[in-house]
């Protein structure tokens, strides 16, 4: 017997003819289908972890800006209004082609206070409200509005 003219799932073995074992289209629709409604059960799970993840880039921003703001009153005796009185640059958001999920703006600042807002700028759960997170003077994050 000629190779060439056997199919592809059948082998020659012995001069006798021995199908392969594999799986069949419907099978592996199955599968699919089953791993799908997995994926559909599971994901609401799993999207408030996503926004506290998420959520950390605009803790550890917040921090950062605090810090530079305390610096900034330690040589100057009061807080700045602007971002480039304490050499912060914001990152670039998802919204410009960054990879930021918050953009940034400080609300006020005096001699012995001020207050920065993070606000989302993707609905990461697609509820339509938008993360929001402010730090002051005192230095810790806190979660105005959440997602």
């Amino acid at each position: 017997m000629h190779s060439t003219l056997i199919p592809k799932y059948q082998r020659v073995m012995n001069n006798k003819i021995v199908k392969l074992k594999a799986f069949n289209l419907q099978e592996m629709l199955l599968v699919l289908a089953i791993i799908g409604i997995l994926l559909l059960i599971a994901l609401p799970n799993f999207l408030p972890l996503i926004a506290q993840t998420k959520a950390q880039e605009a803790k550890i921003q917040l921090k950062t800006i605090s810090n530079m703001q305390t610096q900034y009153r330690y040589l100057n005796s009061k807080y700045s209004l602007d971002f480039n009185d304490i050499n912060y640059e914001a990152p670039t958001t998802v919204k410009d082609g960054g990879s930021a999920n918050y953009s940034y703006e400080i609300i006020e600042a005096g001699l012995s206070n001020f207050k920065v807002r993070a606000t989302a700028v993707v609905d990461f759960d697609g509820d339509g409200v938008f993360n929001v997170w402010e730090i002051d003077e005192n230095g810790s994050p806190k979660q105005i509005t959440k997602d």
